[in-house]
């Protein structure tokens, strides 16, 4: 199974991108790896280098999970078939993730770096309502409606046994 999961920052992409992972024995692709120029603060890959990326990934794996909040990485997995899941949950929800969030040492050098960086990414997640980017909610809206593939769209945090339960019926 193929399955791409889009959200907000803190909605519990990689929460729920582990879980159905660990189920399927599935190989996973947190887009931020592929955003992100490695060891560099804040400095985004050329676009298409990152989009040839995510599709290497997915080419070269039978079964994949891939989350991220960026749609137009997501968009370049389309070809590949996912099931698309927008994690749609409420701000308030995306926020206390945000705030109980372990350390990641993946985007991190240190849990104080992370912790000094938390009230920046605590604003940048409140304004996903309103927000005009490619990680906004408006941004995931367009994607997911407009994709023609297997599509679920879910408004709170829910197992990912139970999300493949339903999407095996």
């Amino acid at each position: 199974m193929r399955i791409a999961v889009i959200g907000n920052s803190g909605s519990g992409k990689s929460t729920l991108a582990a879980g159905l992972a660990s189920e399927l024995s599935a190989a996973t692709l947190d887009l931020d790896t592929v955003f992100w120029e490695p060891n560099q603060i804040a400095v985004p890959r050329d676009p298409a280098l990152a989009r040839a990326d995510v599709a290497a990934f997915c080419g070269g794996h039978e079964n994949w999970v891939i989350e991220g909040c960026y749609a137009t990485l997501a968009a370049a997995s389309f070809p590949f078939s996912p099931v698309l899941v927008f994690l749609n949950v409420s701000v308030e929800t995306c926020v206390a993730h945000c705030r109980a969030r372990p350390w990641e040492p993946h985007k991190y050098a240190s849990k104080d770096e992370q912790d000094q960086r938390l009230e920046f990414l605590l604003k940048w997640v409140s304004s996903y309502p309103t927000r005009d980017d490619d990680m906004c909610l408006k941004a995931h809206r367009l994607l997911f409606d407009a994709y023609a593939g297997r599509k679920v769209e879910l408004t709170e945090n829910i197992d990912a046994k139970v999300l493949l339960n339903g999407l095996r019926v």
